[in-house]
């Protein structure tokens, strides 16, 4: 990038992850919408990056960006990528979205040699204080859409995400947790994390 040259702000989830992209990347963003990422680390990282998304109206205008998207989703696309063809692969906020999340993990890092995966948390206090009290499923900045609308269908916690990893032998290279505004507030991997965090970003990798 040109000294000259200053990057357009997105989202902070989304800056978390554009840091951990080294420049010059093979880079594959699975469910990128409009490809706002992509067109960042393009521009920015100078990756060779490419896209999967589910919604033909997001692919047409990350095409028309000059970006390359292709429709397709994680549940059943990834098999058809081979193993290693990225340097990392991208998952953010789709993990909850997925049929079966603990395939599409083991597909994440066989397809690249790191895997970064955000989420909203569902061990977020405001959303624990939400059922608790008012004995609903709650809505938050991260959780907007209403029970019988969303697209969300496998809710987890940073504490869930930590066991998964566990379980399938994946090495949690970093992992940070943001707050209700935004800001990063914890290592993931802190005692109050689940607690306080209200999503979460981590960089995978197989050992």
């Amino acid at each position: 990038m040109s000294p000259h040259r200053t990057a357009a702000p997105i989202r902070v989830d989304l800056q978390l992850i554009a840091d951990m992209v080294e420049p010059g990347s093979r880079v594959l963003d699975i469910g990128c919408g409009e490809g706002v990422l992509l067109d960042y680390l393009n521009r920015f990282k100078q990756t060779d990056g490419r896209g999967i998304e589910l919604s033909m109206a997001g692919v047409r205008t990350a095409v028309g960006q000059g970006l390359s998207v292709i429709q397709g989703d994680a549940d059943t696309d990834l098999k058809d990528y081979p193993s290693g063809a990225f340097d990392y692969v991208i998952l953010s906020q789709t993990l909850q979205a997925t049929r079966n999340p603990k395939l599409v993990l083991r597909d994440l890092l066989r397809i690249g040699r790191r895997a970064i995966v955000s989420f909203p948390n569902f061990g977020f206090w405001r959303v624990r204080m939400g059922l608790f009290f008012g004995g609903r499923m709650p809505m938050t900045k991260s959780l907007t859409y209403q029970w019988y609308d969303t697209p969300n269908i496998h809710f987890c916690t940073i504490a869930d995400f930590f066991a998964l990893c566990a379980e399938e032998g994946i090495e949690v290279e970093r992992s940070v947790s943001l707050d209700s505004k935004g800001l990063v507030r914890f290592d993931a991997g802190g005692r109050l994390a689940n607690l306080l965090g209200e999503q979460a970003v981590f960089l995978l990798r197989r050992p």
